[in-house]
């Protein structure tokens, strides 16, 4: 008899927790994202790196779509959410987003001197990579602040970390990249962005052709101070 009253208490509150946490989510589902998101958070931050040679390989609907609610769960300054996702798998869009994308990064890297191919340096050959061969990514996100200025705009980087530590839990890369402003005003209206609206970011995603794995990062000796700059931090 105890036993049965002990299952029916736990079974009553599962439920009140299961709904609870439907009714804090708007009514949404996300526990499907969360048990589907297994990996610890330890091993997709330590093991993420930016992934820039991406197969062709579709990504499925239902990883792209947790990947998303991962990204919307990020704090924002004053909770304003001001992200808008521009999510684009149609190839005739991809196509005809790839020269925009390399005018951008070109401009971009004539604003730092660099004129030609041979003058890109080792370090960023794998985005010069990336920027010939942007249209293949099988999904580009353009994240958006839905208005204009520095304070919306920081409130969407949150949710780009999250989107990609979404995805290395699911074995699907990426990276953060910038556009210029020499095409903005295209990029917008192939989209049909909003004059409103900012693109913050673009995050091409797909299936590594490399893999994942620790990444080259500088020592906390190099860039943490205790209390004061310049303070040895230990």
């Amino acid at each position: 008899m105890l036993g049965s009253l002990t299952v029916l208490l736990s079974d009553t509150t599962m439920t009140l927790v299961q709904r609870s946490r439907s009714e804090y989510h708007g009514g949404v589902d996300y526990m499907t994202a969360e048990n589907r998101l297994a990996m610890s958070v330890g091993e997709a931050i330590f093991t993420q790196r930016a992934i820039r040679r991406l197969k062709p390989d579709p990504i499925p609907e239902s990883d792209l779509r947790d990947i998303l609610k991962a990204a919307t769960r990020a704090p924002s300054g004053g909770n304003s959410q001001p992200w808008h996702f521009v999510v684009v798998t149609d190839e005739r869009l991809r196509a005809e987003f790839a020269p925009l994308y390399r005018e951008a990064w070109w401009a971009k890297r004539r604003d730092s001197g660099f004129l030609g191919p041979e003058d890109i340096p080792p370090e960023y050959k794998a985005a010069m990579g990336l920027a010939d061969r942007i249209g293949e990514s099988p999904v580009i996100v353009l994240l958006c602040a839905t208005t204009k200025g520095t304070g919306p705009m920081s409130s969407t980087i949150p949710a780009a970390q999250n989107l990609l530590l979404a995805a290395r839990a699911l074995g699907i890369g990426g990276t953060i990249t910038t556009l210029h402003s020499q095409v903005e005003e295209r990029v917008h209206a192939l989209f049909h962005i909003p004059e409103t609206a900012q693109i913050v970011y673009c995050l091409p995603l797909g299936y590594p052709r490399g893999r994942f794995g620790p990444a080259q990062r500088k020592q906390l000796s190099e860039v943490c101070s205790s209390d004061l700059w310049g303070n040895a931090f230990s």
